[in-house]
């Protein structure tokens, strides 16, 4: 096993230290390999160190300019930090350079969604759902980017999906109440907000569509 193999086990093993330690290890031997630098990013990343982080990603990238992995990191670190721009830009980036997972197409739909891009964030989703089909949360943004289009029928879809994968999606149960109240089925309207209300009690909008309902009724 080499230097980032063990690496990457010590990480999935949560034993941050000393995959930062075998990384550093593995740069020092060979200062020119992007994947080290990649890696010991990462776990600069999972410990809060973002800006060092970011740092290692950009020296991966200098190094190789097809270092899609490098790109999809600092992607997210833009993302946490609301640059919104520069995330797009490097999600964008890891697609080009061939970096086709469900993870990478469900964050640049994420961040196209959050910049008020719907139309743009709608393929990535539904190429997202299309890949990992048993994500509830890649299905419940997709729904949530549907509804925002009014494409109502096809966002209650995703969010039954994503409630056979999670049943305890309080928001998933929300958002279907909202759904069948823009379609004016009162009752299912009624009874999506009750069951968000189960699942999580202090669900101020679903207490707030609840008594909307009852109101109604």
């Amino acid at each position: 096993m080499d230097k980032n193999q063990q690496g990457i086990q010590y990480m999935q093993e949560g034993k941050w230290e000393e995959a930062a330690k075998i990384f550093m290890e593995a740069i020092e031997e060979n200062p020119k390999d992007a994947v080290s630098y990649i890696n010991f990013g990462n776990v600069l990343a999972a410990v809060g160190e973002n800006e060092k982080a970011l740092s290692f990603f950009e020296k991966a990238i200098e190094l190789d300019k097809s270092a899609a992995a490098a790109y999809y990191s600092a992607g997210n670190l833009y993302f946490e930090n609301e640059n919104l721009e520069a995330a797009k830009n490097m999600f964008e980036k890891a697609m080009q350079q061939g970096l086709n997972s469900s993870d990478n197409f469900f964050m640049l739909g994420l961040t196209l969604a959050q910049l008020e891009q719907p139309r743009l964030a709608l393929p990535y989703f539904q190429r997202a759902v299309e890949l990992t089909r048993d994500d509830a949360e890649a299905h419940f943004q997709y729904g949530l980017c549907l509804a925002g289009l009014e494409l109502i029928d096809e966002a209650i879809e995703q969010f039954t999906v994503c409630l056979q994968i999670d049943e305890k999606h309080a928001d998933a149960f929300y958002n279907l109440g909202v759904a069948y109240g823009y379609k004016e089925d009162g009752a299912k309207a009624l009874a999506m907000f009750e069951k968000a209300l189960e699942v999580q009690p202090d669900h101020m909008l679903a207490g707030y569509g609840k008594k909307l309902m009852e109101k109604d009724e």
